[in-house]
């Protein structure tokens, strides 16, 4: 299907000719990202609150994840001075700005989830016809 060539006003820059866009889309596109902000709408949580949460994502992958949800301005991070220590994490105002965005993305697999999993059991069945 073709696209419609996006327009431009005069005083608007164009964000894909040196392709930032794309960069900072590619900095969100990924399916632990969005799961930690979609956690963090709700409220401010602790580490192995969001681990508990999300449930199957590693240590490794949750403390990459924040970090650089952190190093993007999407996540703040609180360190209190206790013993043990408490750390907590919370959207920032940027990070708000996600939700309206990826709460359409979301319905829409949820919405979408029969058809999506259909398609991938065809291609499958097509893929060992042709072997």
């Amino acid at each position: 299907m073709a696209q419609k060539a996006r327009t431009k006003s005069p005083d608007q820059p164009n964000v894909f000719h040196n392709r930032p866009a794309q960069k900072i889309l590619g900095y969100l596109s990924n399916k632990w990202n969005i799961l930690v902000i979609r956690r963090l709408y709700k409220r401010t949580m602790r580490y192995a609150e969001l681990k508990r949460d999300i449930g199957d994502i590693s240590e490794k992958m949750l403390t990459q994840t924040l970090r650089q949800l952190e190093s993007i301005g999407m996540v703040e991070r609180k360190i209190y001075p206790v013993i043990p220590p408490k750390v907590e994490y919370s959207l920032t105002p940027l990070g708000r700005t996600l939700e309206k965005p990826l709460s359409v993305l979301c319905d829409w697999a949820v919405e979408h989830i029969g058809e999506v999993e259909a398609a991938l059991v065809a291609y499958e069945e097509r893929k060992k016809a042709e072997e």
